[in-house]
């Protein structure tokens, strides 16, 4: 049985975490009812409550903020009473869960827009990807550009999830500014062609993300405000050219604010960790709150983060498909399961409820 910092509790502002695993937030397509938690997501988050911090899946925080098929929402009393679900069972098994917010921007289709919109978008660019429907994947569209006077509509929506979440029962909230989707679309020159106050320079192209941050604040405290950032990851075709200056600002101002994490995704998920040559955990150094390190970690890395302070959390993602017991696995160095990739996405139990943890004999048996 292993002894390590990664399983010593930790505080995240009030919130007192069991251990330093955090559960990442993972798309699985599930909910199939107009974007409504429902008994498969109890059991799933349930199974998975040893983790000292559950991140959600990205959850939409408006009809207009959705991107792929069957992907839940937390914008109408349906879908909170659906989360409060989750959020009960959760609690009851010890756990704690805070929910992303998550508004994709032009990484969309018509197909999955009130009344068959345009996505919208700081700038007019059109991704190079397929948009995930739910007559499967189709060509993405060049999105509509937001125009200034809708700025603040869409900051009153981050505000409502935000408080639907509230009202949900999760302990906090993780606002999503990563992986290519609406905020990283403001903040990455690639996508962000703006000429007015919020396109340009670092300052104007940090601008929106930090009015919604600042909303979303005044609803939970910054001590229950989390953020994601992706500073080099190539994910919903995104880029900058140059993201060292760009994603130190932006999180010495997140900083400022008093957040509770910063939830790093180091390099290309899956991949280099320090394209472009930098660094992303460099940036623990300009932030005040935690550093919560994600991006294929194992449990020798983890431990070795951690150890060395490099990381006061490490956030694991696809070993949570297929082990609901991951902090179990690795305290006595157990394999993790692999879920087939077919299953990822969509579709029922079947990958997603029905994968075993270990019995107390495997355990002690590893342990040995």
């Amino acid at each position: 049985m292993a002894t390590s910092k990664l399983f010593e509790p930790i505080d995240l502002g009030p919130i007192r975490l069991a251990n330093r695993v955090v559960m990442a937030p993972l798309t699985r397509s599930r909910a199939h009812e107009a974007g409504k938690p429902n008994d498969l997501h109890v059991e799933y988050y349930r199974q998975r409550a040893s983790a000292g911090l559950i991140v959600t899946e990205a959850t939409n925080i408006s009809p207009e903020g959705r991107g792929y098929a069957y992907t839940p929402g937390i914008f109408s009393p349906e879908q909170v009473e659906g989360w409060k679900k989750v959020t009960d069972a959760v609690h009851a098994e010890g756990g704690k869960i805070v929910v992303q917010l998550w508004h994709v921007g032009r990484i969309s289709h018509p197909d999955l827009q009130p009344g068959g919109a345009m996505p919208v978008a700081p700038s007019a660019v059109r991704p190079d990807m397929k948009a995930f429907t739910e007559d499967g994947f189709k060509d993405a569209v060049a999105p509509r550009v937001l125009e200034k006077s809708e700025l603040p509509r869409v900051v009153d929506d981050y505000v409502k999830a935000a408080e639907n979440a509230k009202a949900a029962g999760f302990d906090g909230v993780e606002i999503h500014s990563a992986n290519g989707y609406l905020l990283h679309q403001f903040l990455a020159d690639k996508t962000n062609k703006r000429e007015d106050e919020y396109g340009g320079s670092i300052e104007n192209r940090m601008r929106f993300p930090l009015e919604v941050v600042d909303a979303v604040v005044g609803v939970w405290g910054p001590e229950r405000t989390g953020i994601r950032i992706s500073p080099v990851s190539p994910a919903n075709d995104i880029d900058d050219s140059n993201p060292g200056p760009l994603f130190t600002a932006y999180t010495q101002e997140l900083s400022k604010r008093g957040l509770v994490y910063l939830h790093v995704i180091e390099g290309a998920t899956q991949g280099d960790r320090d394209p472009k040559g930098f660094k992303s955990w460099d940036l623990k150094q300009h932030f005040s709150g935690l550093y919560m390190a994600n991006n294929n970690y194992d449990r020798q890395l983890a431990f070795d983060r951690i150890e060395k302070g490099e990381t006061d959390l490490v956030c694991f993602g696809r070993p949570f498909i297929a082990n609901p017991d991951v902090v179990a696995r690795l305290k006595v160095g157990a394999p993790f399961a692999e879920g087939p990739r077919e299953t990822w996405y969509g579709g029922g139990a079947e990958g997603y409820t029905d994968y075993p943890a270990l019995t107390p004999e495997e355990i002690a048996r590893y342990a040995a």
